[in-house]
């Protein structure tokens, strides 16, 4: 497939009827990529429920370690993020390339604050001795503990390995908006990555109430 330059139309790849068909073709294979995303997080969360009934006074001891202020924080910014995200698709599209990768740019700062405030969590529990399965040996909880915080570390973890991910692939557009690859005529690759930036903020947005404020 041929890319665009700046000013030129974008060519279609010759397997496809037109323009819009490669649009629409690429955009549905995202959203099936996006379905299997779904399935995944929804089967450890189906699991993470069923334990959590079987076992609801650890896991209430375990959710009493977390700290909400900081799950809220990033909750925020993720929110922020998927605006900003959004504002850079939308600039792409009417050809604002400076306003498209400055709201990019905060896209990807957004992500490295929730990065940090993960590494905060994280290295405070590792100090306290609080590792997922056979590696817990933190003080004070019950004997079924560990059992708890290998949901929390599976689901935050997977979470943020997304995160990355997402992180990455922002840069590597913010690179070829830069270049002028995309533009009015062709920002079908960034509207894919917004989409996945999306489900990463949609997830955590579920993650939040279940981990840090569901006793």
């Amino acid at each position: 497939m041929s890319i665009a330059k700046e000013g030129e139309v974008h060519h279609f790849a010759h397997h496809f009827d037109d323009a819009d068909h490669e649009y629409e073709s690429t955009k549905q294979g995202v959203w099936l990529f996006m379905v299997t995303e779904v399935l995944m997080f929804g089967a450890l969360l189906v699991g993470y429920l069923i334990f959590k009934g079987l076992y609801p006074e650890v896991f209430e001891q375990g959710g009493d370690t977390l700290n909400w202020k900081l799950g809220a924080t990033n909750t925020v910014v993720l929110i922020f993020s998927s605006l900003t995200m959004a504002l850079g698709i939308y600039y792409i599209r009417i050809d604002d390339r400076k306003k498209a990768l400055l709201n990019l740019g905060i896209t990807l700062i957004c992500g490295f604050i929730f990065l940090g405030i993960k590494y905060i969590e994280y290295s405070h529990k590792f100090h306290l001795g609080i590792f997922p399965g056979k590696y817990f040996h933190a003080e004070g909880f019950m004997p079924d503990a560990p059992l708890y915080f290998s949901f929390y570390y599976m689901l935050t973890g997977l979470h943020g390995l997304h995160v990355v991910i997402g992180m990455g692939l922002i840069a590597w557009i913010m690179i070829r908006v830069a270049r002028g690859t995309y533009s009015s005529s062709y920002w079908t690759g960034v509207e894919g990555v917004g989409i996945f930036w999306h489900l990463v903020d949609l997830v955590w947005i579920y993650l939040f109430p279940l981990l840090y404020l569901v006793g």
